[in-house]
C-alpha cells in the first residue's frame, strides 16, 4: 500500500514536471520566434505597403472613454499613422452588447485627435487576439499588418498572426506601468499556451461575413 502511494506520488510530480516544461517550452517558443519583429514606430514607418494599423481592443470605462491600456494603444497607433507606416486603422475589440461598443468609442477617439473617419475601419467581432487576426485577413483582407499593443500581448499576437499566414510587424504601446501587470503577465503564459493550440485546430471565429475591403473605405463598418 505504501509502496502504491510513493508510486502514485512519483507519477504526479513526474506529470507536474512534465506539463510544467511543455508551458515554459511553448512561451519560450512564442516570444523569441516572434521578438525580431517588434519595431519602433520610426522603424515601422520604414516598412512598404502595409494594408493597416491593427488596434486590438482593451477595455472601456462606464463612462465610456477609453481605459488607460486602451489609450496608450491608441495614442501608439496614431502615432504610428501619422509616421506614414500604414494608409488604415482596423479597431479590432468587443461589440457582442449593444451597451459595451469597445470599437465604437476606439474610432471617436481617433476622430478627436484628427484621424478622418473614413481611414477607420472597425472590427465589431474581435472577440479575441485570434478572432481580431482571423478576422483581419478573412473580412478585411489586410495581408500585411502593424499590431499595435501592450508588448506582453505583442509576442501572441504576432506568432498567431504568423500562422494565419499575415505578414506582421509589432510596435509597442507601453508609456507607463499598468497596475495588475504581474497577473497579467502570468495570464499571458496561459494565453500562449492555449492559442500555439488553437493555431493547430484553426477554428472559425464566432462571426465571419462578408467581406469588406482594408482598402476602401472605413465608414461601411459603421453602425451609427
Amino acid at each position: 500500500m505504501i509502496r502504491r502511494v510513493r508510486w502514485s506520488i512519483w507519477v504526479l510530480l513526474g506529470l507536474f514536471f512534465l506539463g510544467t516544461c511543455v508551458v515554459m517550452g511553448i512561451n519560450a517558443y512564442v516570444t523569441l520566434s516572434t521578438e525580431e519583429r517588434i519595431l519602433s514606430a520610426e522603424e515601422a514607418a520604414k516598412l512598404e505597403n502595409m494594408d493597416c494599423i491593427l488596434v486590438l481592443g482593451c477595455g472601456v470605462e462606464e463612462d465610456g472613454t477609453p481605459s488607460d491600456m486602451l489609450r496608450d494603444r491608441l495614442d501608439r497607433s496614431i502615432e504610428v499613422y501619422q509616421l506614414g507606416a500604414a494608409p488604415k486603422f482596423l479597431m479590432s475589440g468587443d461589440h457582442g452588447r449593444v451597451e459595451y461598443n469597445e470599437v465604437g468609442t476606439m474610432k471617436q477617439y481617433a476622430i478627436g485627435e484628427g484621424i478622418l473617419s473614413q481611414d477607420i475601419f472597425m472590427d465589431h467581432a474581435g472577440f479575441s487576439t485570434y478572432e481580431s487576426l482571423y478576422r483581419a485577413r478573412e473580412i478585411f483582407c489586410a495581408d500585411r499588418i502593424i499590431i499595435v499593443t501592450q508588448k506582453y500581448h505583442l509576442y501572441r499576437a504576432l506568432y498567431i498572426a504568423g500562422q494565419l499566414g499575415i505578414e506582421a510587424y509589432g510596435v509597442a504601446s507601453d508609456q507607463h506601468t499598468y497596475g495588475g501587470q504581474m497577473m497579467r503577465d502570468i495570464r499571458e503564459v496561459a494565453a500562449r499556451c492555449k492559442d500555439f493550440a488553437t493555431t493547430m485546430m484553426r477554428p472559425r471565429p464566432t462571426y465571419l461575413g462578408e467581406r469588406i475591403s482594408i482598402q476602401g473605405d472605413g465608414d461601411l463598418t459603421n453602425d451609427y
